[in-house]
């Protein structure tokens, strides 16, 4: 499998941060290589009321994904 692009996807909720790392092909095969998902944090009802918490979980789930996708 020859990597084409790797694409790296984010959704911030209330409740956790989810982040995917995928690769898509010359074929435009799209294949998950690494998630990452932790509780959110600096959010209520879906408004950021703490950036700082807000950035760190965004980081934790980038570098989680990351670290899975090697």
């Amino acid at each position: 499998m020859e990597r084409e692009a790797v694409l790296v996807a984010i959704d911030v909720g209330t409740s956790k941060v989810v982040a995917l790392i995928g690769e898509v092909t010359r074929d435009g095969a799209l294949t998950i290589i690494g998630k990452g998902a932790p509780t959110a944090a600096g959010l209520k009802k879906g408004v950021v009321i703490n950036i700082d918490q807000t950035v760190s979980s965004i980081r934790g789930a980038i570098e989680s994904a990351e670290r899975l996708s090697g």
